[in-house]
């Protein structure tokens, strides 16, 4: 059973519209009861909260997906799932590998001087 995808993209228009009209009136109403009687600033429109809002976002939010299982936890899982099925042997060579061949403590100086010895 496959759904139409421009049904599919309608609603998600839809959900985020709603969402922007609900989160707006939000953060205004909040603001407007919160900010003028404990600092004593002015009160704000619907547009300002809806500006306020985006700009809070991408200062602190960014615009990552939340949720799913994906991403970084995604990668980790694998990594894990691989690594238990590695041999000694294979999980040294992928430390050396990672490491590009020298310890990850090792300073630039001492990268250089093991390089020169093995010319």
């Amino acid at each position: 059973m496959h759904r139409n995808p421009a049904l599919k993209a309608i609603r998600i228009a839809l959900f985020v519209v709603i969402g922007c009209i609900v989160f707006g009136f939000l953060v205004k109403s909040l603001w407007n009861v919160l900010m003028p009687p404990i600092f004593g600033w002015h009160t704000i429109t619907y547009w300002q909260a809806l500006g306020l809002l985006l700009l809070s976002k991408i200062l602190f939010g960014g615009f990552h997906r939340h949720g799913g299982g994906g991403g970084r936890s995604l990668w980790r899982n694998r990594m894990k799932e691989r690594w238990d099925h590695m041999t000694p042997e294979e999980r040294e060579k992928f430390r050396k590998g990672m490491r590009c061949g020298r310890a990850p403590w090792a300073s630039e100086q001492a990268s250089q001087t093991q390089e020169a010895s093995h010319i």
